[in-house]
């Protein structure tokens, strides 16, 4: 059975969450604010977090960084603001997805069920691989670079995973998402270009003389090794 967290502090919106996903056989644990979440990871396992963005005490996005610390935990956002600052905000944070309100609760128990399913990118490989100053640990899902394990999010490091199993090689943005994002609702573009953006920046913060992810304008993108 999976454990889903749910912060929510609006108690109609809760309790309707959480019946439409216990009856798809769900164990809900409802919290009403951020305090009360860190407490239940701190207590508990859990499969996934659905996250209100607008809690009492500490903004959802926040509360993503804290319960990810030391737990590549799947996340939904949900919220009332559906401009796309939002959204790609929620996205660079390294979000599984985002779900303005007011929402279907059959659209939310799919989304759930999608993010639930998504394993390992089809890219990974048994074992750990050494390919130039990257070392990739498949099994672990941890990248290291000039030795260092960066700290990834879960989409930043199916990215360079996927770019990683073919060095060199220029991958499209439709063959990332379809590599890295698979059915994933409600994602574009401008989704692959945000998480490159990140992955870039933790990269330089290792070795800021060398970018060894390049961009190919109209194409997409290729990690070079030379």
């Amino acid at each position: 059975m999976k454990h889903l967290l749910l912060v929510e502090d609006e108690t109609a919106i809760a309790d309707a969450v959480a019946y439409a996903l216990r009856a798809e056989g769900y164990e809900v644990r409802h919290c009403l604010d951020g305090r009360a979440a860190l407490e239940a990871v701190d207590s508990g396992r859990f499969d996934l977090a659905i996250l209100d963005v607008g809690l009492p005490d500490i903004n959802g996005f926040a509360l993503c960084g804290e319960l990810r610390r030391g737990t590549p935990l799947p996340v939904i956002f949900l919220t009332a603001q559906a401009a796309e600052s939002e959204r790609v905000l929620g996205f660079d944070l390294g979000a599984d997805d985002y779900i303005a309100k007011p929402f279907s609760l059959r659209e939310l128990v799919a989304r759930v069920r999608v993010v639930l399913r998504r394993g390992v990118p089809d890219t990974a490989m048994p074992g750990s691989k050494r390919t130039g100053a990257f070392e990739h640990d498949v099994e672990g899902r941890r990248i290291r670079y000039h030795g260092l394990v960066l700290d990834l999010t879960r989409y930043e490091y199916g990215l360079l995973a996927a770019l990683l199993a073919r060095p060199g090689a220029v991958l499209s943005r439709m063959q990332l998402m379809e590599r890295v994002w698979g059915d994933a609702l409600d994602s574009g573009d401008r989704t692959v270009d945000t998480h490159v953006k990140t992955v870039r920046g933790k990269l330089r913060a290792v070795a800021p003389e060398v970018d060894p992810l390049r961009t190919h304008r109209g194409i997409g993108y290729s990690l070079d090794l030379d």
